[in-house]
């Protein structure tokens, strides 16, 4: 036996004690069934699941006893509403399954905890943000908004596809993208996403938000094919703004726990001028970032 094929068949077990667990804790009542007389077993029946999620009996059970069956991602997430998985055991599932996780844009904002919000109006008056591995803007503080409006645009009234700071500075006319010294950094941001790329082969989000962004980036798209990676870490970068000049700022990004991935990303400014520009900014958040383009940020 090759080792993928007993990583498969441990993983298949594994999956099937999984399902058994989450079924188990279900009790008849909690989803609405009769508890019955003769139950041997605490909780859900396989065929109770298989009947509230919709799926068939016999394909259900197999699941369950760990046979080598495929299941797509719509049958998945019936199952996992069924047996009430939280985030966390939604994901272990989709990895047990073998499934890539098909979550959307921006999906993960829901899963930082309160104290992560706390800390971020702390950091107050650097800026700082919360990005995923696909630099989706989770969270961001006062400072983050003043200094980067025209990457919040408007805010949490943006659509999730849109909430992210790649796609911004790509598809921003150059008088409204902050950074000063495009041809170091956007190369640099390009080569971090491709390196996490790599940790998500075939999810539908990503591939996706590579596919519109070539789209609507010929110069991404051109990047992106040069197959470059890099880590995120320290960066000293310059960003411009029309009412305030340029700022010199370090970038610091640091890992949370959750949401898998995620990393709060604080700018320190490097110098007297820049630190006052962004307090200037702080202190006047209705001015907008171009003088020929009205985009502010809410919040």
């Amino acid at each position: 036996m090759t080792t993928g094929t007993r990583t498969r068949q441990t993983r298949r077990q594994e999956l099937a004690a999984f399902l058994r667990s989450r079924r188990e804790r279900i009790r008849p009542e909690d989803v609405g069934l009769p508890p019955g007389l003769r139950r041997r077993t605490p909780g859900l029946r396989r065929e109770e699941v298989a009947q509230l999620a919709g799926v068939g009996v016999t394909w259900y059970t197999w699941l369950e006893q760990g046979r080598p069956i495929n299941a797509s991602a719509q049958v998945l997430d019936a199952v996992a509403r069924t047996l009430r998985l939280d985030a966390a055991e939604r994901e272990h599932l989709y990895r047990l399954a073998d499934m890539p996780e098909a979550s959307g844009p921006g999906d993960d904002g829901h899963l930082l905890g309160p104290e992560v919000h706390t800390i971020l109006r702390h950091l107050n008056p650097l800026p700082a943000c919360v990005y995923n591995a696909r630099y989706d803007l989770l969270a961001w503080n006062e400072a983050y908004g003043a200094v980067f409006a025209s990457v919040v645009g408007e805010g949490a009234g943006r659509p999730a596809a849109e909430r992210n700071v790649l796609w911004r500075v790509f598809t921003l006319p150059d008088c409204c993208c902050p950074l000063a010294n495009k041809e170091e950094e956007l190369p640099q941001m390009v080569a971090t996403l491709r390196a996490a790329f790599g940790r998500h082969l075939g999810e539908p989000a990503w591939t996706g938000f590579v596919a519109r962004l070539s789209e609507a980036s010929p110069l991404f798209a051109r990047m992106w094919a040069t197959h470059d990676v890099a880590r995120p870490g320290v960066r000293m970068k310059l960003f411009k703004h029309s009412a305030v000049g340029m700022i010199r700022m370090a970038s610091t990004s640091m890992a949370l726990a959750a949401p898998p991935e995620a990393r709060v990303v604080v700018y320190t400014p490097m110098d007297d001028d820049s630190r006052w520009r962004v307090e200037w900014l702080r202190a006047h958040p209705e001015t907008s970032h171009c003088g020929r383009h009205e985009e502010r940020a809410e919040g």
